[in-house]
């Protein structure tokens, strides 16, 4: 396979310029407006959320409403805003500087692919060859999205990732729970490593997110789970990925086909009639019938790095996830400092055991297997690499800014101690 038909075509400073690119063809958020992809019709009407809630974090994030503790100067939260929930994090101190809803349990679509990658991928090297099985693929959920995985065909480990991240596809992802032991297997590994990160309104049921009755997260969770994915190089490097080439056809004495492949997260590639967001890196979307549209999404602005997760946006489509999203990360980089943090992102169990907030205990009737997930590279990696509040495409196509987990309100290491 050569180096050109492997290269990635990652972000850059040019692809940031507002532009309507072509619709994704499998793409799980990329169906008509009018319907969720799997064309199973439009998501229920959620109950009111939960009077109270899990208390990790903080006390305010168990409340149900807004959550937003607003300074003297402070720009008000954007108006009319419908995600059932959603939070804004910075990425770097962890500290929550508003919310809504934050631990309402609810349906995640493919925002639990982040779950899937940061249980799986360091599993696996990249380098792998597989040839797919038919029994691999038996089980691919009907009208999921796909990239377009064929049986009886080899892909290498990192074909497969990209398949997942840029494409969201299901058949992808099977084949990297077989390889990791199977379905029952990975889904076990990933509720234990839910719980390692203390996201514990989340319930694994599928590793692709595909629609199951007890599949639930929160968007205080997805939040956890993206910024401890973000600590991963390789991680990094698929969620800020915009386009590649992924392996087509494969016949005897013949050159192998590629086809390319674009990132579905609109806020990245501007499709749909989205502008792309400026400083913008990833992290994952989804759509399905019970979830609607999710979504987490990191970008930097200056020298701040926020995380932002909506959450079934009442408006219907498949946009307004990404402009809710939008809008919540031009509020958060205004009220930088303007704001008194309402909660935390905890840090994994193995990282720091003391309580923040109410002690962390499981929702799971039955805890999940026994085994501990992977606790991250203990690196605080957001995945930007910004020049000029643009992404800078790096060598590698990687975006490396490492910093170790922060120590909470209970004191700070100075930023030369912080930098890996």
């Amino acid at each position: 396979m050569s180096a050109k038909k492997t290269a990635l075509t990652v972000l850059s400073a040019a692809l940031l310029v507002p532009a309507i690119l072509s619709a994704p063809a499998h793409a799980d958020p990329a169906a008509p407006p009018s319907a969720p992809a799997d064309g199973k019709g439009k998501p229920p009407k959620a109950p009111a959320p939960p009077s109270s809630m899990s208390s990790v974090g903080g006390a305010a994030l168990g409340q149900p409403g807004t959550q937003v503790s607003l300074l003297p100067g402070a720009p008000a939260l954007p108006a009319n805003l419908t995600g059932r929930s959603w939070i804004v994090a910075d990425a770097d101190t962890g500290e929550v500087l508003a919310a809504h809803n934050a631990h309402w349990r609810l349906p995640p679509a493919s925002t639990m692919k982040m779950l899937f990658a940061d249980t799986v991928l360091p599993t696996l090297p990249k380098d792998q060859v597989h040839k797919v099985t038919e029994q691999e693929m038996a089980d691919v959920g009907q009208g999921s999205s796909l990239v377009g995985v064929k049986e009886d065909t080899e892909y290498t480990v990192h074909d497969l990732w990209l398949g997942v991240f840029l494409r969201s596809g299901n058949d992808a992802v099977h084949v990297l729970s077989a390889m990791n032991g199977g379905i029952d297997k990975t889904v076990k590994d990933m509720q234990a490593h839910a719980e390692e990160l203390q996201a514990l309104d989340t319930h694994v049921v599928s590793p692709d997110g595909y629609d199951a009755p007890g599949q639930v997260s929160s968007a205080y969770d997805l939040t956890l789970i993206a910024r401890s994915g973000l600590q991963k190089q390789d991680f990094r490097e698929y969620c800020g990925t915009a386009s590649a080439q992924f392996p087509g056809r494969q016949e005897s004495g013949k050159p192998r086909d590629f086809f390319e492949i674009q990132n579905t997260n609109r806020l990245m590639t501007g499709a749909g009639g989205i502008s792309p967001y400026k400083g913008i890196a990833g992290v994952k979307n989804g759509n399905t019938s019970m979830a609607g549209s999710t979504f987490t999404g990191v970008a930097q602005r200056g020298n701040k790095r926020l995380l932002v997760t909506v959450m079934n946006p009442d408006a219907g489509g498949i946009n307004p996830v990404y402009e809710e999203t939008a809008e919540l990360f031009d509020w958060g980089f205004a009220a930088t400092g303007k704001v008194k943090p309402v909660g935390e992102l905890v840090p994994p169990k193995s990282a720091d055991t003391k309580s923040k907030g109410a002690p962390a205990q499981s929702h799971e009737q039955s805890r999940a297997a026994a085994g501990g997930g992977d606790p991250g590279d203990n690196g605080l990696g957001t995945a930007l690499g910004i020049a000029g509040g643009v992404l800078a495409a790096l060598a590698g196509g990687t975006f490396a800014f490492n910093r170790r987990w922060p120590p909470g309100r209970r004191g700070r290491r100075s930023a030369d101690e912080d930098l890996v």
